[in-house]
């Protein structure tokens, strides 16, 4: 029988959306564990460092006062990582695994060179045996090339692989790691697999009911995070498409939501329609969801998940279309006030995002707007648009004429006030669902702009009464007019 290791110094390579708060959360709740988070990033390293908790990289409700808790006591932040490789009993590999926009799979399957550095360079300073935990979302036996790869050196180092990838919302991650759904635990079906996984099953106990804790095998531990993204996509574009009917048909896709969701075989979750998701995971997940299914010439599965990314899309483009077309069929010069960048509310993170979309299908009609959100800097928002226009000739990007910085700054323009990014605008695009944009003095808004004044509600937040009564001409999701 495997004695159970008792972990008492871990390692995460990665510092970014995952390995941060999760890391931070477990330093938190396990005081008697070091938590070394390593990066090669240095400048993201300086920013979880700084005495000034406003300036972490990552804003999440919550974090702040977590990283104040635990950070110099047992949690800390390094580029050396080597060193924290060496000193660890157990490594999370929390790095990006984004689409590839190259070579065999483009556009669909899961980029995993930052993986496969991550397991030679463990293998290669590894001079004790290791448990090695896969956070990042990864495809289907991906743990069998980690094996091979760390098994390869011949250090006679014995690595254990688990699988433990994360479910968190960004938004709520701080809370979804506090109170957990669920942790889910995947590893080999060996007495040394189930060693390990107790190990870390004992790291969640520290503050997570046992009932909370799922183990598997660790196949299906990887491909249950595909399909758990797969499924919540999926309720989305399926209201979505609901959505396109009812502003036809003139029915209310709030109304449709709420009466469904009180079947409690469907559940109210997930069924709130709007511009499209976005974010790290949903549309990654489903096309490699997809590549997987084409690689086993599974070809009925694939297109079925495909239609999923499909709608999102097509809901992106009538929402630019709509705008264009409310705008007597152009845009050009006119002011659009973009009301949020970030995928949604209370994050930081612009992967993915509907806005960076709706943004470009308007700068191909020459429109100039003007954005403002409370978390995205100017420097992430010029960042999204450029990598739009390098990957222009991917799958899932509108066709269109590549843009050069220099004429989409001269277009774009981001504020830090709200009301400068209104004035004088033709229309505003709300297209994050911050908290604060239901709270503006809509007459001064009104008047200052050219008429007629025209709200595109991404979102569905504002009051549509409030903003008819005071002359807006406003244009819902899912409500007809």
């Amino acid at each position: 029988m495997n004695e159970v290791k008792s972990i008492k110094n871990i390692c995460c390579i990665g510092a970014g959306y995952v390995g941060g708060p999760t890391m931070a959360v477990i330093a938190q709740r396990c005081p008697h564990i070091n938590v070394n988070v390593v990066d090669l990033n240095a400048q993201r390293i300086a920013d979880w460092n700084d005495a000034n908790l406003d300036k972490l990289p990552i804003y999440e409700p919550g974090l702040a006062d977590v990283i104040r808790d635990a950070r110099g006591r047992n949690l800390f932040f390094s580029t050396d990582v080597e060193k924290g490789i060496d000193e660890a009993d157990m490594i999370f590999i929390s790095v990006n695994t984004p689409t590839k926009t190259y070579g065999v799979g483009k556009g669909m399957a899961a980029d995993l060179k930052f993986i496969e550095l991550c397991a030679r360079q463990i293998a290669q300073v590894a001079k004790n045996d290791k448990i090695i935990v896969e956070k990042s979302t990864l495809p289907v036996r991906t743990a069998e090339a980690l094996r091979t790869i760390l098994h390869s050196t011949g250090n006679g180092v014995n690595f254990d692989i688990l699988s433990s990838p994360e479910f968190l919302a960004e938004g709520t991650a701080i809370q979804d790691l506090h109170n957990p759904d669920r942790f889910l635990i995947g590893g080999e079906q060996t007495e040394r697999g189930e060693a390990a996984v107790q190990s870390l099953v004992d790291i969640y106990l520290n503050w997570v009911p046992r009932e909370n804790i799922v183990t598997t095998r660790v196949w299906s531990s990887e491909l249950s995070k595909l399909t758990a993204n797969a499924f919540l996509a999926q309720r989305v574009s399926s209201i979505n498409a609901i959505s396109a009917l009812c502003e036809k048909t003139g029915a209310d896709v709030d109304e449709i939501a709420r009466a469904i969701g009180k079947d409690s075989r469907i559940g109210a979750k997930f069924l709130k329609s709007s511009v499209g998701f976005g974010g790290s995971c949903f549309q990654k997940d489903i096309l490699n969801l997809v590549y997987l299914c084409r690689h086993f010439n599974l070809r009925e599965v694939a297109d079925y998940w495909e239609q999923v990314i499909k709608m999102n899309d097509y809901q992106k483009h009538r929402f630019s279309k709509n705008i264009i077309d409310s705008l007597f069929n152009t845009v050009s010069g006119k002011k659009i006030a973009f009301l949020g960048w970030a995928f949604k509310k209370d994050t930081n993170d612009t992967r993915e995002t509907a806005a960076m979309y709706i943004a470009d299908e308007l700068l191909q009609d020459r429109a100039e707007i003007h954005v403002y959100d409370p978390k995205v800097s100017e420097e992430q928002i010029f960042a999204d648009l450029e990598y739009l226009q390098t990957h222009r000739v991917g799958q899932y990007v509108e066709q269109g004429e590549i843009m050069s910085m220099e004429e989409i700054r001269s277009l774009v323009t981001v504020h830090k006030d709200p009301y400068n990014t209104m004035q004088s605008a033709h229309a505003i695009a709300i297209l994050t669902e911050w908290d604060e944009f239901k709270t503006y003095d809509w007459e001064k808004v009104y008047n200052d702009m050219l008429k007629p004044a025209f709200v595109f509600d991404g979102r569905n937040i504002v009051d549509k009464d409030q903003l008819d009564a005071i002359g807006f001409d406003v244009y819902n999701i899912g409500k007809g007019k």
